[in-house]
């Protein structure tokens, strides 16, 4: 970051490098700066942090209101708006959209439309974006697909999407039940976090890496884990305040971390044999662990643990 020259840029590299490294306060001290810049380029980038540095928070109001000023000037927008910057602002409204599991604006233009504008690196992440996307609609094959493609068309390493693009398979080989394969992606996506300590992504994803996270991580980096769980619960304490009001969702805010990824294993037809295998646990705790979920959320069969659970 250092040898940026333009301290305009430094400075947004700054707010990116602490948002992916779990310091949502200093991203968004540092991106606020940029929020009424001039440059478009400059102020849609510091939105992006802005908003997701906002939600970890607790922030919710500044968050909402900084995705619908993007939204706002995507609407405005005229011809003479430069094509990679239109581009920009698709993926920020997408990515706001698809992370939050909310439905994609109707109307608008979409990112695979505007994903060639893009420059390398952000056309990665966009890439991720539209996997998540693919795996929200239950289509884990092509989700793997499009993870594969945007590996093979990288000409140089970009690790922040790359990580976010091993979760994504994580995501998609846990649901086809092949947790070996999940695990190589995990393992992988973790050896990119390690150097910088961009941590952010793993906590973000932690509900949906089914259980991953503590059958490789909590063992050989207990004080790693335990940083990005930190990050999980401020995170997803503000993607509920935004997802449950606006889907009438009830994901549940009242679980442990623990008692999540035993329960989203349990809905995808995991039994406890399997899921104590996978977790390095006894049988006997994981009956525990649902017993205790089902009691949290006064339900008393493992099939309506569904409602609760995350896709």
């Amino acid at each position: 970051m250092e040898e940026i020259r333009d301290s305009r840029l430094r400075d947004i590299a700054r707010a990116e490098y602490h948002y992916f490294s779990g310091h949502a306060e200093e991203a968004a001290r540092e991106a606020e700066l940029y929020l009424s810049h001039s440059d478009l380029t400059l102020r849609l980038s510091a939105c992006l942090i802005y908003i997701f540095a906002n939600l970890s928070l607790g922030q919710i109001q500044q968050a909402q209101y900084t995705l619908m000023e993007v939204r706002n000037t995507l609407a405005s927008a005229d011809g003479r708006m430069p094509p990679q910057l239109r581009a920009a602002a698709v993926f920020i409204v997408a990515t706001a959209a698809v992370l939050l599991h909310l439905p994609l604006p109707e109307g608008a233009d979409t990112l695979q439309e505007q994903i060639r504008f893009l420059p390398p690196g952000l056309r990665m992440f966009a890439l991720y974006v539209q996997a998540h996307y693919t795996y929200l609609q239950g289509d884990y094959g092509r989700s793997l697909g499009i993870v594969e493609t945007a590996f093979a068309m990288q000409t140089e390493v970009f690790p922040i999407p790359s990580i976010y693009l091993h979760l994504v398979a994580v995501m998609d080989y846990m649901s086809l039940k092949q947790p070996e394969l999940a695990q190589a992606h995990l393992l992988a996506g973790w050896k990119l976090a390690q150097p910088d300590d961009l941590i952010e992504a793993l906590g973000e994803h932690h509900g949906l890496l089914g259980g991953m996270l503590e059958a490789v991580l909590k063992k050989d980096w207990p004080e790693d884990f335990k940083r990005i769980i930190a990050i999980t619960y401020r995170f997803s304490a503000g993607w509920r305040r935004v997802h449950n009001p606006v889907t009438g969702d009830h994901v549940a805010d009242n679980l442990t971390t623990t008692e999540f990824a035993t329960a989203m294993l349990a809905v995808r037809g995991w039994t406890n044999q399997e899921i104590a295998a996978h977790l390095g646990v006894s049988p006997n705790t994981v009956k525990q662990h649902i017993s205790s979920t089902l009691l949290k959320l006064g339900i008393k069969q493992r099939k309506d643990l569904k409602r609760y659970m995350l896709r």
